[in-house]
């Protein structure tokens, strides 16, 4: 075996496997070429997400559904993700910040848009100017939203009810005081009332009905108050899959357009197709004699000779460092481990004596034939959630965005896209 001497351990030598052609015959399952700068990126099927929302909307029970795309669209890119929800069936959209709704008005969508969280104050002529639908839960921001309304369209609110999660939202205490501020309010109009499960994704926790019940007793107190809102909403993903006593006027999911489930199981017969793979191909390939150690700290070595390989993705990316000796990426259809520190920019697999080499594919989150490596799995490894995984991928990975099976060309959304565009 030829190659580059690097380091000695008991007579044994490691070496560069000299670079050469991919492993002949070895599995791909991208779907497009990796950037030319560097062989990371992702791809983000949006016939997934469309049919996704499809298929949520026939489920459910409510007539209309407001499609989640906060978050860079949960990691997947705002505004495809959007275009791509409402392709699908979608209603409406949701963001959490004023910016991500001005960000979807510049790529032309002219779809509802609510703001989950309520800006601070200052913010308002800005909401206001881009069109957007503002979640009101304090005086002040009410206050601000209707003097900024003054003399033009009036602001279409959608009022938060906290019924028990106790994040944001008017407390049951002040319903009355605040449904009357916004019923006296001139500029002001009540779009919406709404509120958010806490554990919905825990199908037999308690805390389900008794949250269910608190929103009824706000709906009853609107009512008495002579409030009428267009639209009332509380499903979120997990609720709409299971809740259907929930779905009033409109169901609100989120992580589970993406292909994502709120817990392991919940989906139930309902097909959701995950949308995000993440791909990746090996820079180097080396011979690695036994005993030698492997990355910052020397954390990880073979008790007998295998091969190594680099990958050029890191904790900068979202290869969370913390999946360190733990977690596991697939390539030539198995299950590799990764072995020591993820590092800033690469880490290393012990690729065993299936061997590899240089421009071999590796599929970080996707799947070669029957092996296959999930969000979940990364979630399981990391102790949190599928979502902070797909929100975790990094703006340095670029998105390829696959539409009919083929890479969507680039186009006048791009900017908003997230993650990097279309690379």
């Amino acid at each position: 075996m030829s190659g580059t001497t690097e380091a000695t351990a008991a007579g044994e030598v490691t070496r560069i496997l000299e670079p050469g052609p991919a492993t002949a015959g070895a599995p791909r399952s991208a779907r497009s070429e990796p950037p030319a700068q560097r062989a990371t990126w992702a791809e983000i099927d949006l016939d997934a997400i469309a049919g996704n929302v499809a298929t949520l909307k026939a489920h459910a029970s409510a007539p209309g559904l407001i499609a989640v795309v906060k978050a860079d669209g949960y990691g997947h890119g705002l505004v495809p993700s959007a275009q791509a929800a409402l392709v699908g069936g979608a209603d409406r959209l949701a963001v959490a910040l004023v910016e991500e709704g001005r960000a979807l008005r510049a790529a032309g969508i002219d779809a509802p848009i609510l703001v989950m969280t309520e800006p601070p104050p200052e913010a308002a002529p800005a909401l206001l100017a881009a069109d957007l639908e503002p979640t009101v839960y304090t005086a002040a921001f009410l206050a601000a939203l209707d003097a900024a309304a003054s003399g033009g369209p009036p602001a279409r609110a959608h009022v938060k009810l906290d019924t028990g999660m106790r994040r944001v939202g008017v407390p049951e205490a002040d319903w009355e005081d605040a449904l009357r501020r916004v019923g006296a309010a001139g500029a002001v109009t009540l779009e919406g009332l709404w509120s958010h499960f806490a554990v919905a994704d825990e199908p037999d926790h308690p805390f389900i009905a008794a949250q269910a019940a608190t929103f009824e007793r706000g709906l009853a107190c609107a009512r008495a108050l002579g409030a009428r809102p267009a639209v009332v909403h509380l499903a979120n993903s997990a609720g709409t899959l299971h809740l259907p006593e929930t779905h009033y006027d409109l169901v609100r999911p989120g992580l589970a357009i993406y292909g994502l489930e709120p817990s392991p199981g919940l989906a139930g017969d309902v097909p959701l197709t995950p949308a995000l793979a993440w791909y990746s191909r090996l820079s180097l390939v080396k011979r690695l004699a036994a005993g030698e150690g492997v990355s910052y700290g020397l954390t990880w070595q073979p008790s007998a000779a295998t091969t190594l390989g680099t990958v050029p993705a890191g904790y900068a990316d979202g290869v969370v460092r913390a999946l360190s000796n733990r977690g596991e990426v697939v390539t030539g259809g198995r299950r590799v481990g990764i072995a020591g520190r993820v590092c800033m920019d690469q880490f290393c697999v012990d690729l065993g004596e299936h061997g590899g080499r240089a421009g071999d594919e590796i599929a970080l989150i996707g799947a070669q034939g029957s092996a296959r490596v999930t969000a979940d799995d990364w979630a399981a490894w990391l102790g949190t959630i599928n979502y902070e995984v797909t929100c975790g991928v990094g703006a340095r990975v670029p998105r390829r965005y696959l539409e009919g099976g083929r890479v969507r060309p680039s186009g006048p959304s791009t900017p908003e896209a997230g993650g990097g565009g279309t690379g």
